[in-house]
């Protein structure tokens, strides 16, 4: 059965990069930045809409490494596609509950944006856990807090209106069972920043 968020995120696809700021590209790269990512590693990207981290993540990897994107949107893949055509960047289109790689292949997951709108996110940190390296990170990225996520999407309604970040007592739950390290998560107006380390 077809997830309702796919048909809903193929009709923004055209103009989702119209949704960000200077200052959002900004604030991104200076996430990326503290990442500390590495040339030569290969970087996951999930639910990557057009894939506005891209430069950001394949500038630091360099030719020797990869940016791959997995969105479940075949227009926003597409449109990613379009706009990253570079030898170091992959574009998928996947759902993150059935990854289509191999075991222990990245060296650091992102979701932006996207966490929320995984229906089954017990099923999508597995998979994380499976594809991730061990030992290391995987981030979730909202440049909103939990509570302005919530609204913003409840205002929108439609497929959204439920789409929400789980509580920090839900995440630690979640993340434990997933077999994940160290889950710090920095909630405030302005940002969403969960940290875990895959054990």
């Amino acid at each position: 059965m077809r997830d309702p968020h796919q048909q809903f995120y193929d009709q923004l696809a055209a103009e989702w990069d119209l949704d960000y700021t200077a200052e959002d590209l900004e604030r991104l790269s200076r996430l990326v930045d503290s990442m500390k990512v590495k040339s030569g590693e290969n970087v996951l990207d999930l639910g990557c809409g057009t894939g506005i981290l891209f430069d950001m993540f394949r500038r630091k990897v360099g030719n020797k490494g990869s940016v791959t994107g997995v969105d479940f949107s075949v227009q926003m893949a597409r449109q990613a596609h379009r706009n990253f055509p570079f030898d170091n960047v992959n574009v998928v289109d996947a759902d993150v509950a059935v990854l289509p790689f191999r075991d222990h292949r990245f060296d650091l997951v992102v979701a932006f944006r996207a966490f929320p709108h995984f229906v089954d996110k017990r099923k999508a940190l597995a998979e994380i856990h499976r594809v991730l390296k061990p030992g290391a990170p995987f981030y979730i990225i909202h440049l909103v807090s939990s509570k302005e996520l919530a609204m913003h999407h409840k205002r929108r309604g439609g497929v959204e209106a439920e789409d929400v970040l789980p509580s920090a007592d839900d995440m630690q739950l979640m993340f434990s069972d997933a077999r994940f390290a160290k889950l710090t998560i920095d909630d405030h107006p302005g940002l969403y920043l969960a940290t875990a380390i895959n054990s």
